[in-house]
């Protein structure tokens, strides 16, 4: 790619995504600062090693970002004047973070739990990440929009999917021993 092509298409993407912030209100940028906050701390998540100190700080972050992004998800309409699509979604997210979070307040955690927690928390970043394939799909509204969107989130859910695997096979290759 010529350099010129990079800087019209730099130029385009940076008028698109001034677009979609000028038009913020004060939900709607907790939201964007709190959703960014989670694909960060989310994707460290992911890509690292798992139980260390370290692991635990940023994981708390995430959750502690996506309950926000999940609050104000329910407090943004805009979009469908009403509860919509992604507020569903939105639904799905918190049972997902729930479901990856109660194992770890167990006070003798297994294997299992450890898996569970690691496998739903996985999914939960995915989802994150659909969601803000989503919305970018759905803010921009270009032509085939719905092809980006569909093919977009599919190819996450296999990189995702493969990801997560990967890790449950390096982290946790047994499931019922029970942790000492």
């Amino acid at each position: 790619m010529n350099l010129t092509l990079m800087l019209i298409l730099s130029k385009t993407i940076i008028g698109l995504m001034h677009d979609i912030i000028s038009n913020l209100d004060f939900k709607g940028w907790v939201h964007f600062i709190a959703a960014n906050l989670s694909l960060i701390t989310g994707t460290y998540i992911i890509l690292t090693k798992k139980g260390t100190r370290i692991h635990k700080i940023v994981g708390y972050s995430y959750v502690i970002s996506m309950i926000v992004v999940l609050v104000t998800s329910f407090i943004i309409y805009r979009l469908f004047n009403g509860f919509g699509i992604f507020h569903a979604f939105a639904c799905v997210s918190t049972l997902a973070l729930l479901g990856g979070m109660l194992p770890m307040l167990k006070k003798n955690r297994t294997i299992k739990d450890l898996k569970q927690h690691s496998e739903v928390m996985g999914w939960s970043v995915v989802g994150l990440y659909c969601a803000f394939i989503s919305e970018t799909c759905s803010r921009l509204r270009f032509d085939h929009a719905m092809i980006v969107l569909g093919v977009g989130c599919g190819l996450t859910c296999f990189m995702g999917s493969k990801l997560i695997k990967k890790s449950l096979e390096k982290y946790y290759p047994r499931t019922n021993d029970k942790l000492s």
